[in-house]
């Protein structure tokens, strides 16, 4: 379960670069690419839910970080959603939040 969880945020994670290179550049975001970065992020998430709460010890850091990083991502997508301007400081801190949680899933699934 744990390398599926790890590919699902992986592909969220390719699509999340590139999303944050058209916000970096002030240009519009392609929908199908949000719509599909949200999809693999939120399998993710919930598959990593369901593993930390079956499982002890769990990754649990790893899942308070993409918590708080999904929170951001939906305050992004309401934003674009909306048209208003996407805050940069949000786009690239809900990015490291995701970064972190990814880099605590690894330790935990490859440390056993």
């Amino acid at each position: 379960m744990l390398y599926t969880i790890i590919g699902l945020f992986a592909l969220a994670a390719l699509l999340g670069m590139a999303l944050l290179s058209y916000v970096l550049k002030d240009k519009e975001t392609p929908k199908g690419a949000m719509i599909a970065h949200g999809l693999f992020a939120a399998s993710g998430l919930v598959l990593l839910l369901m593993y930390v709460f079956r499982n002890t010890p769990g990754p649990v850091e790893s899942a308070v970080l993409f918590v708080i990083a999904a929170l951001g991502g939906f305050v992004l997508v309401a934003r674009d959603l909306t048209g208003k301007k996407i805050p940069k400081w949000l786009a690239v801190t809900h990015g490291l939040l995701a970064v972190a949680g990814f880099l605590f899933l690894l330790v935990f699934t490859f440390s056993k």
